[in-house]
C-alpha cells in the first residue's frame, strides 16, 4: 500500500509541444513504477501543431486530425496520465499542488452553464511543469467579441473560423495585424477566394523585418491583390443588426468585413505563475535557468510560449513563440525531471514564413535591436537569386545582412524572396550560433550546383559586401 507515494508525481500543466514533449522524454528516462506523470489541457486538443492552423484554414491540409501529433490515448497508452478538458486554476507552491477543475462536468444540465461550476480537486506533485503557453493578444476594443471575430492560438480556434467561414456568405475578410500570423491568414483566406484587408499599426508589415526589408513584403502582398492598409490602429469593430461583424473601424476610415482574424501577436499565458509569485521577466514570460528550472525553485520548470529565451546574439531575454522552441524546451525538462540532465543554451531568434509564393526570413538582430544591445553595426542589402541566372526558375531575393562594427561579427539576416529563399536563413542561423565573422562567412563551402544557386550563394555575396563595409569603412 506504501507502493502509490513511494513513487513520485510528475504534474504538468499545459498539453501541447512543451508539455506533453516533457512527459514523453521523462517518461523514456523512467517507467510508472518509477514516476507517476499526470498531464492537464484545458482544450479539446493535445500535441497539436499551432503553426499548422492557418494552412488548414487555407486548405493545403484538407484534415485537423492531421496536425495532431499525438492523441490522448496514444499518450495514456504510455502510462501518461493525460487529463482532457481540465483546467488547472491554481498553484500553491508552498504546498506542492495544483488545484484542477474539470470542464466538462459542469456543463450538463438544462441550465446551459458553462464549466465554471465543473468538479474540482487538489493534486499534489513532488515535481510540477509549467507550459502553460502563450494568449492571442486581443486589445479591449469596442466589439472585439462580436460573432465574425477570431483568434487562432489553438485548433479549438481553427475549428470555430472554418465554422464561421462555412456559414458566413460575404467574401470579405480583415486581418488585425501583419506579423507572422497576420500574413499567413492573409494567404489563406485569399486561397478561400475572399477579398482580404490587413490593417496594420506598423509602418509596414512584418514588424520582425527592418523596414526596408517589411517594405517588399507589402508590395509583394499587394501585387498578389491584398489590400494593405499601414499605420492604422483599429479602434473599433462595428456590428450589424443581427450583432455580427461588418466593418473594422480606424481613426480615418471603416473596412467592410464578413470576417476579421485577429493576428496582433500573443503574450505569455502566465497569469498562474504571477498569481503564485513564480519570477516573471519584462515580457511577462517565466524566467527559468538553463536546465528551464524556474529560477529559485528545484522542483518546478517551464517552458514553451510561456518563458523568457536568452537571445545568444544580444546577451537579453526575449519572448519568442514558436513551435521549434517549445518542442526543445520539452526534451531538456522531461531529460531533467526524469533524473537526467539537458540544458537549452538559447536562439538566435530564426523564424521564417510565406504569404503565397513571397517567402519570408530572419534571424539574429534587427537594426533597433542590436541599438538596444549598445552595438554599432554596418548593414548591407544585395539583390541575387535563387539558382544560377540562366537556369530555369531562378527567382529573385534580396538579402539584408548587419555586422559588428570593426569586429565583423554576423549579427543579423533577412531575406524576402521567391522560392529558394527561406531556408537560406539556416546558414546564418548556424553562423550566428558559431559567433562567425562576416569574413569567416565568405570562405564556407556552401553546396553549389545550377540548379540550387548562383555559384556565389546569395548569403555569400551579402557577406563579402558586408567584408568590405566593416573592413573598407574609413
Amino acid at each position: 500500500m506504501g507502493m502509490s507515494r513511494t513513487r513520485e508525481r510528475l504534474v504538468i500543466v499545459g498539453g501541447d509541444a512543451a508539455g506533453m514533449s516533457a512527459a514523453s522524454q521523462a517518461r523514456r528516462m523512467k517507467g510508472p513504477d518509477e514516476l507517476e506523470i499526470v498531464a492537464f489541457e484545458r482544450g479539446h486538443f493535445a500535441s497539436f501543431s499551432a503553426c499548422g492552423i492557418p494552412y488548414w484554414v487555407g486548405g493545403d491540409v484538407s484534415e485537423r486530425d492531421q496536425l495532431i501529433a499525438r492523441t490522448p490515448e496514444e499518450h495514456r497508452e504510455r502510462g501518461i496520465d493525460l487529463r482532457m478538458r481540465t483546467e488547472v486554476t491554481e498553484l500553491d507552491i508552498a504546498g506542492s499542488r495544483v488545484r484542477a477543475r474539470d470542464l466538462e462536468s459542469g456543463t450538463s444540465g438544462a441550465s446551459g452553464t458553462s464549466g465554471a461550476s465543473g468538479a474540482e480537486e487538489w493534486v499534489s506533485y513532488d515535481k510540477l511543469v509549467i507550459a502553460t503557453g502563450a494568449r492571442p493578444i486581443r486589445p479591449p476594443l469596442p466589439g472585439i467579441d462580436a460573432p465574425g471575430v477570431h483568434g487562432v492560438q489553438t485548433l479549438d480556434d481553427g475549428q470555430a473560423l472554418l465554422d464561421t467561414l462555412a456559414r458566413t456568405p460575404g467574401r470579405r475578410a480583415v486581418v488585425v495585424g501583419a506579423g507572422y500570423i497576420g500574413v499567413e491568414m492573409a494567404e489563406a483566406l485569399i486561397n478561400r477566394g475572399y477579398e482580404v484587408t490587413v490593417v496594420n499599426r506598423g509602418k509596414e508589415p512584418m514588424s520582425t523585418l527592418d523596414p526596408d526589408m517589411g517594405r517588399l513584403v507589402h508590395e509583394a502582398m499587394e501585387g498578389m491583390g491584398i489590400t494593405m492598409v499601414n499605420d492604422a490602429a483599429v479602434t473599433k469593430v462595428l456590428t450589424g443588426d443581427d450583432g455580427r461583424v461588418g466593418a473594422v473601424a480606424t481613426e480615418d476610415a471603416e473596412y467592410p468585413a464578413d470576417v476579421v482574424v485577429l493576428g496582433i501577436g500573443v503574450r505569455p499565458e502566465t497569469t498562474l505563475a504571477q498569481a503564485a509569485g513564480l519570477p516573471l521577466g519584462d515580457h511577462e514570460g517565466l524566467l527559468t535557468d538553463q536546465a528551464m528550472r524556474v529560477r529559485g525553485y528545484e522542483n518546478i520548470w517551464a517552458g514553451g510560449d510561456c518563458v523568457e529565451v536568452l537571445d545568444l546574439v544580444s546577451g537579453r531575454e526575449r519572448h519568442i513563440a514558436l513551435g521549434t522552441h517549445a518542442n526543445k524546451h520539452g526534451q531538456v525538462i522531461g531529460a531533467n525531471a526524469g533524473g537526467g540532465y539537458a540544458t537549452f543554451p538559447g536562439v538566435v531568434g530564426t523564424a521564417v514564413s510565406k504569404v503565397c509564393d513571397l517567402e519570408i526570413a530572419r534571424t539574429g538582430l534587427r537594426e533597433k535591436d542590436a541599438r538596444r544591445a549598445g552595438l554599432q553595426y554596418e548593414t548591407v542589402t544585395i539583390e541575387s537569386t535563387s539558382r544560377a541566372g540562366y537556369y530555369p526558375n531562378a527567382a529573385p531575393m534580396t538579402v539584408k545582412m548587419l555586422a559588428e562594427r570593426r569586429t565583423g561579427r554576423l549579427l543579423g539576416v533577412q531575406i524576402v524572396g521567391r522560392e529558394g529563399a527561406g531556408k537560406r536563413v539556416d546558414i546564418a542561423a548556424v553562423a550566428l550560433t558559431a559567433r562567425m565573422t562576416v569574413d569567416e562567412m565568405t570562405a564556407l563551402d556552401l553546396g553549389y550546383a545550377p540548379p540550387f544557386s548562383p555559384v556565389w550563394d546569395p548569403i555569400l555575396v551579402a557577406a563579402r559586401k558586408a567584408v568590405g563595409a566593416v573592413f573598407l569603412r574609413r
